[in-house]
């Protein structure tokens, strides 16, 4: 057997269909050897006692660069990432939205040489601009980013609009990912809510509501079953509307559902207290412990399909600018979406297995990535996840690489703490160190055609 870069002994290697004690031999970036026997490396990590999974494959993250950078760029972004273990993002920013070929094209030339991890781009469905379609696809976005109301200065589709959009993604195969909220019963409710002079946090669940979201998304998910198109529902916050997704993928429509964990572990109450930091949308909507669980069982089960951060950080004081109105939409959650699926599988609710399929192997067969991202395949890109069971830590706001420096999590107890970060055989998160080497690619997205890799 050759000698090769880089060999990961003696560690637990995790599939979405099971895990064994195998040693692992990258070449050249990739995954040469996956298997029981030993060989030469020029670098050797010793795994034993250790579990070693894909690395982590977030496909719904905001980075608001180069726009918004005083609230999150790429350099900070990506090492949030690489210091949790994931290693491949699809990025898509509301303050500067990519909305034709050329624009994809620049923001690709401009991130060279800013990303710690591989990554993806969407694209925004502009309404009225669904023949932007095919050449952005064409161009290589990841998805389609949906919104079904007006929100971060990004018009919402209603019912014609998105039919339009997923008629033109059905031709060509493209996939959506969808924002689902209903315009006009969120719209309705926050005239309401100021006329009564509410400023309080308590205001989020009754503007963002349940109805709003659940209506939208049973349009959403009926209309893309009609058009034969390819669509996820964004943030699923709540098992009645993974119940619609549900009801039209088993009448044969292409849906996947994806969470988020502040959807599992945040309570609706907090907003009370906690107001403009629990300001995101759809809101937190689990009130007691059982919530949580039912959550949790509809991700095993595979209702909820996978997992992604919604990363959309701010920091401190800009969270504390303006009233619950007017304050900034957003948690970070890079830096601990890895983390709150690990801590789950020592609360019982995910197994090792759970976490490869929710965070590897499905984001990445989701949106074209399989074949290099998403498992420990040979053939693969040798990104990896080490993680060490044995260790709990505490998690404070002042170890947080976003550049919101701050954690809805802070103070939490995780058990299970990353050992590496390892993208493309090249370890770029040792421990607490987390490195800038900024070594991250463009991945195109699947309709790419002619598009540099």
């Amino acid at each position: 057997m050759n000698t090769f870069d880089l060999a990961i002994i003696g560690g637990t290697v995790v599939h979405s269909t099971g895990r064994s004690q195998v040693n692992i031999g990258v070449e050249d970036g990739r995954i040469a050897y996956v298997g029981p026997h030993s060989f030469n490396a020029r670098e050797t990590i010793d795994a034993t006692g250790l579990i070693v999974l894909p690395g982590g494959v977030d496909t719904h993250v905001h980075l608001m660069d180069p726009s918004a950078t005083d609230r999150e760029d790429f350099p900070a972004g990506t090492r949030a990432a690489a210091g949790a273990g994931v290693t491949t993002i699809i990025e898509h920013t509301h303050s500067g939205p990519i909305r034709s070929g050329q624009g994809l094209l620049e923001k690709v030339e401009y991130l060279k040489g800013r990303s710690n991890v591989d990554f993806g781009l969407a694209a925004h469905a502009w309404t009225g601009e669904s023949n932007a379609v095919r050449s952005l696809w064409e161009a290589g976005v990841a998805y389609f980013k949906v919104f079904t109301c007006t929100t971060h200065g990004v018009p919402g589709h209603n019912a014609g609009a998105l039919l339009a959009h997923l008629k033109a993604t059905s031709d060509i195969g493209a996939r959506s990912l969808i924002h689902c909220e209903d315009e006009s019963i969120a719209g309705d409710a926050q005239l309401a809510l100021i006329e009564a002079g509410r400023l309080d946090g308590g205001v989020l669940p009754e503007w963002r509501s349940r109805d709003a979201e659940v209506s939208a998304a049973a349009v959403a998910a009926l209309l893309v079953r009609r058009t034969q198109a390819k669509a996820t529902i964004a943030h699923v916050s709540h098992p009645e509307v993974a119940g619609y997704v549900l009801r039209e993928r088993q009448a044969g429509g292409d849906l996947a559902a994806e969470c988020c964990p502040q959807y599992f572990v945040l309570r609706e109450e907090e907003a009370n207290t906690q107001g403009a930091l629990r300001k995101f949308t759809p809101p937190a909507r689990a009130r007691h412990d059982s919530d949580e669980t039912d959550m949790w069982r509809l991700l095993r089960e595979g209702t909820l399909t996978h997992i992604s951060s919604d990363h959309a950080p701010s920091t401190l004081e800009q969270k504390a600018a303006g009233d619950i109105w007017h304050s900034q939409f957003g948690l970070p959650g890079l830096d601990t979406t890895m983390p709150t699926l690990v801590d789950a599988v020592f609360r019982g609710h995910l197994a090792w297995e759970d976490i490869a399929r929710v965070y590897g192997e499905t984001p990445a067969r989701l949106y074209g990535f399989w074949g290099k991202k998403g498992a420990i395949r040979v053939g693969f890109d040798a990104d990896f996840a080490i993680f060490d069971p044995a260790a709990a830590w505490v998690l404070e706001n002042a170890s947080i690489q976003s550049k919101a420096s701050w954690s809805p999590y802070s103070g939490k107890t995780f058990h299970g703490k990353l050992s590496r970060t390892i993208l493309r055989g090249i370890t770029i998160a040792d421990g607490d160190q987390v490195m800038d080497s900024r070594t991250g690619k463009w991945l195109p997205g699947a309709g790419a055609s002619n598009t540099p890799q």
